[in-house]
């Protein structure tokens, strides 16, 4: 048997002893702080020194960046003003290079007409042209509406910048022939107007037309005949019958020039004593003849050609020019097409605007025996 004791010792176990010391007094650094603060002043003074070379370090640094930055801005503004004048200097030879390009390019405008002044308009397109001056003119044709179809409306400028208006004509409605009339009132083109400058009357072919001014029949003038109508020009197509001839032929007479440069009047008693008359018969006292120019053969464009200096752009049967046989070059007439309903009309000394236009009236009308 265990005695208590032993069961005593049982329950307690050995256990060590475990003995706490006391802890140490730490000296006051406050009574001598030399001998404890001594390390570490040494120890903050190489970390201050350290501190210090590290603010003066990232100073230099700093400073090193901003000058850097600045030399870098500096050589990015020098760049960027080199590339601006590179790009200037590009985009100013695009222009010149756009510019050579559009100069070849560029069509060849017409010349306009010189600056040609006057004060009364009804005494200019009566006069002949100025010697050496070549009135340059434009013919609008207005074809709108049901009647202008079938009469239409025309119209003649200066080819200048004004567009200075000359004439007007249409074509009579209730007339057997053929029968324009003539005015320097664009909205005033009655027989009996003011505005009335002449007519232009045609046969019942449509083959010869003759011009007159705005004076009197002769059956109802004086017996001096001082008030009667002058004829201004004959006009005659020779028959073609669907061109089989070739391109149109056409003679113009008109009365011959005084040795002051002004025109023979010319006023015939009855139909039998005017210029197709007389042309007919062969009497050319006081008168001039004149031709159509005969157009030359382009085998590479197979067709009639004619040489009107950039005055005439698109391909017609109306076109046309009028020399004298003894001078081809000296062109006293030239008309042409240049648009649908755009026309020009250059002419010479010794016609005037009146005549001129009148020829040209001449090449619209329809011709049964000549196309």
């Amino acid at each position: 048997m265990k005695t208590k004791t032993q069961k005593a010792k049982r329950k307690r176990p050995n256990r060590k002893v475990m003995t706490v010391k006391k802890k140490q007094s730490q000296p006051d650094q406050r009574k001598n702080p030399t001998p404890a603060l001594h390390r570490c002043f040494k120890h903050q003074q190489i970390r201050t020194k350290t501190r210090r070379q590290r603010k003066k370090a990232s100073l230099l640094l700093k400073l090193s960046s901003v000058v850097f930055t600045d030399k870098r801005i500096t050589a990015l503004l020098f760049f960027s003003a080199k590339a601006d004048e590179s790009n200037d200097s590009e985009s100013e030879k695009e222009e010149k290079t756009k510019k050579k390009k559009g100069k070849g390019k560029k069509k060849k405008e017409r010349s306009p007409s010189p600056e040609i002044e006057f004060d009364n308009l009804e005494k200019f397109v009566m006069e002949p042209a100025p010697q050496g001056v070549t009135v340059k003119c434009r013919v609008t044709r207005d074809q709108r509406g049901m009647d202008k179809s079938l009469y239409p409306l025309y119209y003649l400028h200066l080819d200048n910048e004004k567009k200075t208006f000359l004439l007007a004509g249409r074509k009579r409605k209730k007339s057997t022939t053929s029968n324009y009339l003539i005015s320097i009132d664009a909205t005033d083109l009655s027989r009996g107007g003011e505005n009335f400058v002449g007519k232009l009357r045609s046969n019942l072919m449509g083959t010869k037309f003759t011009v007159f001014d705005n004076a009197v029949n002769p059956e109802k003038a004086l017996p001096d005949m001082s008030n009667a109508r002058q004829e201004l020009a004959g006009i005659i197509y020779e028959t073609n019958v669907l061109g089989i001839k070739g391109p149109r032929r056409m003679t113009v007479i008109i009365p011959g020039m005084s040795k002051d440069n002004e025109r023979v009047p010319l006023r015939p008693r009855n139909e039998c004593d005017g210029l197709l008359i007389r042309f007919q018969n062969r009497r050319m006292e006081n008168l001039i003849e004149l031709h159509n120019k005969t157009p030359v053969w382009n085998e590479e464009t197979a067709s009639h050609v004619l040489n009107f200096n950039g005055r005439v752009t698109q391909a017609s049967i109306k076109n046309f020019q009028i020399v004298h046989n003894k001078d081809l070059d000296y062109i006293v007439m030239q008309f042409g097409r240049i648009a649908d309903d755009i026309f020009t009309l250059d002419y010479n000394y010794p016609l005037c605007a009146v005549q001129a236009f009148a020829i040209a009236l001449s090449s619209f009308d329809g011709k049964i025996a000549c196309e």
